[in-house]
């Protein structure tokens, strides 16, 4: 069979990959206004079953992209695009929402460990699945009842629960397997802080994108502030596309590609 000719945008197409305890319709209302302001977005659904394996999905998702690709990850999608973006070749360059961005070797629940805004581990239910070896493993999801408080504050109550009931659980091996070589050190870098940000830490998602450089924006709003405030967010992505077009790393990686 003939394959059919994929014409690659004109800019960046925009790749938003969720976190844990969530999916990808979590991702509406940021698409919703980009898609207004006239750039392609797609959502990439996060496998949530740890660093090493949600990588490779996330890696090979994004290669398949035609152009380049601005990647945006939210919370532990942070640290999904830290380790996958650098692989493709097409991604030119990265978004973190209330993210995660963390060095080689480093693991998140160490991070977590370190920040004192975050009160997600009180919230935290442990559950088992069968692992890809056939033996147990654990996965965690977040207690109904602390998931307002723990996750999305500036949602309403009635809204948060629907959230409760939706949410994905992620496997341990997103907190525990050690993370590899970072893309935010070769790729320009944005990033969103949440500053009532109960769940990652408004702290460690600061220092994190403070270590890495970022362009920091600060937003009033909980962990799921891509929910809550998808306009800010949205802002945010555009303020990225802007200054891709205006250094014209987005042109340059859409020639290489094609």
């Amino acid at each position: 069979m003939t394959q059919p000719n994929i014409v690659a945008p004109t800019g960046p197409t925009v790749a938003l990959v969720h976190g844990a305890f969530a999916d990808s319709s979590g991702w509406t209302g940021v698409i919703q206004r980009l898609t207004a302001a006239g750039v392609r977005a797609v959502a990439i659904s996060n496998p949530l079953r740890g660093i090493a394996s949600d990588a490779d999905y996330v890696a090979s998702a994004l290669g398949q992209i035609p152009g380049p690709v601005l990647a945006v990850g939210h919370s532990y999608g942070g640290a999904i695009i830290t380790n996958a973006a650098a692989r493709p070749g097409n991604v030119v360059g990265l978004v973190y929402v209330a993210a995660f961005a963390p060095d080689e070797g480093e693991k998140l629940i160490e991070i977590e460990a370190g920040s004192t805004d975050s009160v997600l581990n009180s919230a935290l239910v442990q559950l088992q699945y069968p692992g890809p070896d056939g033996a147990t493993a654990t996965e965690f999801a977040i207690d109904a009842a602390k998931f307002h408080d723990a996750f999305a504050a500036d949602m309403s109550p009635e809204e948060a629960a629907l959230m409760a009931a939706t949410q994905r659980p992620v496997s341990a091996f997103g907190f525990t397997e050690p993370n590899g070589p970072p893309a935010w050190k070769t790729l320009p870098c944005w990033a969103v802080v949440a500053t009532s940000d109960l769940a990652a830490g408004s702290d460690v998602v600061r220092s994190m994108a403070q270590r890495a450089g970022m362009t920091i924006t600060e937003v009033e709003g909980s962990h799921v502030v891509f929910i809550s405030k998808p306009q800010a967010v949205a802002d945010v992505i555009l303020e990225a596309l802007g200054t891709l077009a205006r250094t014209g790393t987005g042109t340059a990686a859409a020639a290489a590609v094609l």
